[in-house]
């Protein structure tokens, strides 16, 4: 990873209240809390974990993929694209969309 100290602060100030949602749902739980509740609460620290996959996915492309493609080598930008099409594969849902 690359990044700033502002950005690496932004993102962990966005764990920090996802951290806080999932231990919300969890008291909520326990609490025995209406069950569409609980699901919106999932479906808000979901989301902020989205949000923090997504920032990190930019970063990847606008500093390793962005280097693979600059680079003279070939076989680098293929293993760049393929990389990217089993990121896209596994986590393409990242924004919670």
């Amino acid at each position: 990873m690359n990044l700033d100290d502002d950005q690496k602060e932004a993102l962990r100030k966005r764990l920090r209240r996802a951290e806080g949602q999932v231990a919300a749902v969890g008291r909520m739980i326990e609490e025995d809390k209406y069950c569409v509740d609980v699901l919106m609460q999932v479906r808000a620290a979901m989301a902020a974990l989205g949000k923090v996959g997504h920032i990190v996915l930019e970063n990847h492309m606008d500093t390793c993929v962005s280097a693979a493609f600059m680079a003279e080598d070939d076989a680098e930008r293929k293993a760049k694209i393929r990389e990217l099409m089993s990121v896209f594969a596994r986590y393409g849902n990242f924004g919670g969309r």
